[in-house]
């Protein structure tokens, strides 16, 4: 049985244990310093970090091997610069599309309209100072791309590595060895993630279960409007404004697309950063969807940079929640100010944990509401930062594979078949 249970099912059935597991130890061991000291704070925390540490592992490589592959696959500078005006365009419909969602809907429920203030306020918060926009702008430029691959800033590394895989085309024939190795270099790494893969279970066991030992499902009640509300955008974001934009441009079915991109899903939720999901968004839009290589590496990792749709969700939501709690009543202009701030945010901001808290801080600063408000929602900022990230990557795929389609580098027959891409998970035939 477990020879034919696929990735998915179980990374899903050690998920579900992890959080049972870490809301028993909340409830019952929270007080017992064995349990906290040697399993949660120890195996788990020592497990998830290790798990997590792979994850980071492979992006960098990954990310520059297939982008090389992606840029000089596309091998026209026309249809390169084509793919990537298209991608970002559609990104940031996205992104405006999301937070515009959260807002109207966030408006319509009000939540935290009543809230007691006064015994919420208890925690304090720092803003980190987010940079201006301009300094967004010269950050792009890698001054030294070295630097920026030890520290693994993801928009130098993509800036350099596509300026240098377009200088390799532009030498031409000299260049073909280069791309050879590059693509056989992204072989061993394909390879690389999935043995890395063969542990995600356990990894994503050892995160849930430290997650919940420590924040518990009692820390959501009383930010159960703000919760509710927010989960409820973003799933309608993921199953419904995304789906509407793959059905109208790519003219693919939106089921079969959200059941082959499950892995990538479950992923995000339990390591809550786009850029670790990078390894297996990629595997997913590739093996499962049929995007072809050269669109898939080139537009999966920008996306997982400058496309942050669940965070500009939560940026809409918890604005109209903060003012309510506040009284300061924003208007128009002030929720117009949101969506242009969070749109051009999204792209100054990487795909790492808790960037959406930078992001919010960034806003409220520019709105005048009172960043200490982040303290109240900080708490279930975790587990929402789960959900976020999963919708971040479903529109990501969806954006790639809307790009694929009018590039007419998509195999619809890979897409069309539920079990593409299953080889690596499957070791004996389905059928008997």
């Amino acid at each position: 049985m477990s020879e034919k249970m696929s990735m998915t099912s179980k990374i899903m059935i050690w998920m579900v244990a992890g959080l049972m597991v870490g809301t028993l130890i909340n409830n019952f061991a929270a007080d017992n310093a064995w349990v906290q000291t040697y399993l949660v704070m120890g195996l788990f925390h020592v497990v998830g970090a290790i798990f997590i540490s792979l994850l980071k592992m492979l992006v960098v490589p990954l990310v520059t091997f297939s982008l090389i592959c992606g840029v000089c696959g596309i091998g026209d500078i026309s249809k390169l610069g084509r793919v990537g005006g298209k991608a970002f365009a559609l990104f940031m419909l996205t992104t405006a599309l999301a937070i515009s969602l959260a807002i109207t809907i966030a408006s319509l429920f009000a939540p935290g309209e009543g809230f007691e203030l006064a015994a919420a306020s208890t925690g304090t918060f720092s803003a980190p100072v987010a940079p201006p926009l301009s300094q967004v702008f010269i950050d792009l430029v890698p001054s030294n791309p070295v630097a920026a691959y030890a520290d693994g800033n993801m928009l130098q590394i993509i800036f350099f590595t596509i300026l240098f895989a377009i200088c390799i085309l532009m030498i031409g024939e000299k260049g073909q060895p280069i791309i050879d190795l590059s693509e056989r270099l992204n072989m061993v790494m394909m390879e690389v993630v999935n043995v890395v893969m063969h542990v995600a279970p356990i990894g994503v066991f050892a995160l849930m279960a430290k997650t919940f030992s420590l924040q518990g499902m009692s820390m959501i009640v009383p930010m159960l409007g703000y919760f509710a509300v927010l989960v409820s955008v973003l799933i309608l974001h993921a199953t419904g404004t995304l789906m509407i934009l793959l059905k109208l441009f790519a003219r693919v079915s939106p089921i079969q697309f959200l059941r082959k991109m499950r892995t990538a899903q479950i992923f995000a939720f339990s390591t809550s950063s786009s850029n670790a999901t990078i390894p297996v968004t990629l595997q997913c839009v590739e093996k499962r969807i049929g995007v072809d290589n050269s669109t898939a590496s080139f537009v999966v990792p920008f996306g997982a940079t400058i496309n942050m749709d669940g965070t500009a969700i939560m940026q809409g939501v918890a604005t109209v929640f903060i003012a309510n709690v506040y009284g300061i009543d924003l208007g128009l202009s002030g929720y117009l100010t949101v969506v242009a701030m969070s749109v051009l945010a999204s792209i100054g901001t990487a795909g790492v944990p808790g960037v959406g808290l930078i992001m919010l801080a960034m806003v409220f600063n520019q709105v005048g509401l009172p960043v200490e408000g982040i303290a109240l929602i900080i708490g279930v900022d975790r587990l929402l930062d789960m959900v976020r990230t999963a919708v971040n990557i479903t529109g990501d795929a969806a954006i790639t594979t809307i790009v694929a389609r009018s590039e007419n580098s998509i195999d619809m027959d890979t897409f069309n078949d539920p079990d593409a891409g299953h080889a690596k998970d499957v070791k004996l035939p389905m059928h008997s």
